[in-house]
């Protein structure tokens, strides 16, 4: 598993609840620009739409070698998870103040793009401040032992 991108604020702005993988649907200049690494998930968010799962606001730039083949950097990307897992993410999600974020991209052993999905909650800015205040202890800590 070779991890592409990383959503290092999501962990910070959000309680996570639950994870899922998930494929994704892509053009072949999509799948050559992520193995780039040109692809950024901080401000994505997914939605569903007639019981489909679609990722929103994933920004992946244009492969460079591409030819006559030019590709959206930003459009809803079909997201591919089991009947059972959409069911239950769409109960979830109706509730309120739950939304479903992606934490990371990743290509799997097979080659296969994949998004590490989470069913989240937003944090306030105190959660926020007592989560600064653990990292800063714990970073204290490490450092009084070595």
């Amino acid at each position: 598993m070779k991890t592409i991108f990383d959503n290092r604020k999501a962990h910070f702005n959000y309680f996570i609840k639950n994870e899922y993988i998930a494929g994704i649907v892509l053009t072949g200049c999509e799948i050559k620009s992520i193995r780039d690494r040109s692809v950024n998930i901080s401000d994505a968010y997914c939605v569903f739409t007639n019981g489909e799962l679609f990722i929103k606001n994933m920004y992946i730039s244009e492969y460079k070698h591409a030819g006559y083949e030019k590709c959206e950097v930003v459009r809803d990307r079909k997201l591919l998870l089991t009947k059972h897992e959409l069911r239950k993410l769409s109960q979830n999600v109706k509730t309120k103040g739950n939304t479903i974020i992606p934490l990371s991209v990743f290509i799997n052993d097979r080659g296969l793009c994949k998004i590490k999905l989470a069913l989240t909650s937003g944090k306030h800015s105190y959660d926020k401040s007592q989560s600064i205040k653990e990292r800063d202890l714990d970073r204290e800590l490490k450092r009084s032992i070595f």
